[in-house]
């Protein structure tokens, strides 16, 4: 399981729809670039109606804006907007985890033993392949909430701060210690502490933004905004 797993478009709305989230995901398309419906219709081979449509669904999602005068643009996040997407997201993936307490089992600790493995081999492989694996043990957890909405919110802001995530890890922060701070989450769901495993999962989301931000100011990135001032903050020694 991962957040936003791409499913079958069945529709061409719904199929440019999928290409220009993966192409946000993926970096191709970074904060500030405007998208051109005509360009992404001809690769896509299809009007430039269905593009469109992608774009107000987009939009919805926060992920790209629709300016007057500019078109469709993608969305970026000022070094506040970054901290502010983790401290939500510390809250809501310490209340999934709260509540998938109840329904951890052997067989759930089992496959949480699997993520990590699977973890620890693509911290091997660098950091597009350590993002998957990392996304994917933290949509297994949080799927086991079985609230829907929660998990679509926090999927959300995964998605947000993918394309930072993505560079940050290609240029700098390579996870040499793969799954050092995911141990520490799944000895806490193991303790059957449901107060301890939201802590945990709370604090190890909040330990990555200050990092992040950090790099992604200094090295002048599209789209964070210049005028954000950066508040010393605990370092974090791995993404989350």
């Amino acid at each position: 399981m991962a957040f936003r797993p791409a499913p079958a478009a069945g529709t061409a709305p719904e199929e440019a729809y999928l290409a220009i989230l993966a192409g946000i995901r993926s970096g191709r398309y970074e904060p500030g670039e405007r998208l051109i419906p005509e360009a992404i219709a001809k690769e896509l081979a299809m009007s430039r109606m269905p593009v469109r449509e992608a774009f107000q669904r987009l939009a919805n999602e926060g992920l790209v804006a629709i300016r007057p005068n500019r078109g469709c643009v993608v969305a970026g996040l000022t070094v506040d907007e970054i901290f502010e997407a983790f401290e939500i997201r510390s809250v809501l993936e310490g209340l999934a985890v709260r509540l998938a307490m109840p329904r951890v089992d052997a067989a759930v600790l089992a496959e949480l033993e699997d993520h990590l493995s699977r973890m620890q081999r693509a911290g091997e492989a660098g950091g597009d392949a350590w993002l998957a694996a990392h996304q994917a043990f933290h949509a297994y957890i949080c799927g086991l909430s079985r609230r829907p909405k929660l998990v679509a919110q926090i999927a959300a802001l995964h998605i947000a701060v993918e394309p930072y995530m993505r560079v940050w890890l290609h240029h700098v922060a390579r996870p040499t210690t793969a799954t050092q701070a995911q141990n520490e989450i799944v000895a806490a769901i193991r303790s059957g502490d449901a107060a301890r495993a939201e802590t945990v999962m709370r604090e190890h989301v909040l330990r990555t933004a200050p990092k992040l931000a950090e790099f992604l100011r200094s090295s002048g990135y599209p789209a964070v905004a210049r005028r954000a001032t950066l508040t010393a903050q605990p370092a974090a020694s791995e993404p989350a």
